[in-house]
């Protein structure tokens, strides 16, 4: 039988834990939560929609998971996602062919360079430069949403294409296409990161970069790289976002996600301090973020005050998770063991 302070005391104990309190209050509201239905050779249902909408959150998260490990913060991922929307809803429907799959796919692969231009000129500004990541990505987060905005003119830019509908609202062997992507880029980047140097690497730059510098590590690329990959991952959130309506908002897409994937990564059991990493800790993370974002109407919520609901309910956990809490609540004191009576002995 598993030692039981030894789970209080696993990082992914509480967000679990909390993850499962969410799913039991949607059940106990609507008890249908748990239903899957077959329609039209698709699946449907709220765990199904839970998942495909927290798909742009967790492909965000991956991104920031591995930007904290290196002791960083990318502030401007919600309007990087903004900006590769604009970039290919724009060219789509400024296209002669607007509803080819080929105008889509040239389209979303501009959007995706752009993303890896912007992720290139963060790490240049935090590698380069030396200039605190939250200050130079607070940059493009200020001035990356006029960029979405000069692009589409200051309008809602709509389109007409179904194979761009597809990346956020189309189904691939009865499942939405954007929990398969997210699930594809999550495995991608658990086998790169464990089954190569490559994560040895970004947590040895995250615990002391000049420890790390002194080894032989390019602590510069690794920052570099980290960096293009949160805005290659950001790019592809806010192609599914736009893909979802048809549409870009410069103004509102992917408004706060940043702060969302933050939260996940920290509620996951990435340290802000840099260092070690856990991706399955972003996807519960980011599970839980969404599904909170679920539960919040269900059971009554105002809109008003969801926000502030919200920020309890991750304050909440992310104590639980403290080393101070676990290390209280590990603690407690346990029975001791009857001691056993000696044969012979009357």
């Amino acid at each position: 039988m598993p030692d039981v302070r030894s789970l209080v005391r696993h990082q992914l104990m509480w967000p679990l834990l909390a993850l499962v309190a969410l799913l039991v209050v949607n059940v106990v509201a609507t008890p249908s939560f748990f239903s899957i239905r077959m329609q039209d050779g698709h699946l449907y249902g709220s765990l199904i929609d839970i998942l495909r909408n927290g798909a742009p959150v967790l492909l965000v998260a991956l991104g920031m998971t591995l930007v904290i490990a290196t002791r960083g913060i990318d502030l401007s991922v919600g309007a990087i996602a903004a900006i590769a929307g604009a970039v290919a809803c724009t060219s789509i429907a400024g296209s002669s062919q607007e509803s080819a799959t080929g105008t889509a796919i040239v389209a979303m692969s501009m959007a995706l360079a752009v993303c890896v231009l912007l992720g290139l000129w963060n790490g240049f500004l935090v590698s380069v430069l030396g200039i605190q990541p939250i200050i130079a990505t607070l940059v493009l987060m200020t001035a990356g949403r006029g960029l979405a905005m000069l692009i589409t003119d200051g309008q809602i830019t709509t389109v007409n294409n179904p194979a761009f509908r597809r990346l956020g609202a189309g189904f691939v062997a009865t499942l939405p296409v954007a929990i398969i992507v997210a699930l594809a880029v999550l495995g991608i980047t658990a086998v790169l990161t464990r089954r190569t140097a490559l994560g040895m690497l970004i947590e040895a730059v995250g615990i002391n970069p000049e420890a790390a510098r002194l080894a032989g590590v390019r602590s510069r690329t690794i920052i570099w790289t980290v960096y293009v990959f949160a805005a290659f991952c950001a790019g592809i959130a806010g192609l599914m976002i736009a893909s979802n309506t048809s549409a870009a908002d410069a103004n509102n897409a992917g408004l706060f996600i940043e702060l969302d994937a933050i939260l996940a990564v920290v509620i996951g059991g990435t340290s802000l301090a840099g260092g070690r990493f856990s991706l399955t800790g972003t996807l519960v993370g980011a599970m839980f973020i969404q599904t909170l974002a679920t539960t919040i109407p269900t059971i009554g919520i105002p809109a008003e005050t969801n926000y502030l609901f919200k920020a309890v309910a991750v304050i909440v956990v992310c104590l639980l998770q403290s080393p101070q809490a676990r290390a209280a609540l590990s603690s407690v004191p346990r029975r001791p063991a009857a001691t056993p009576v000696k044969a012979g002995v009357a």
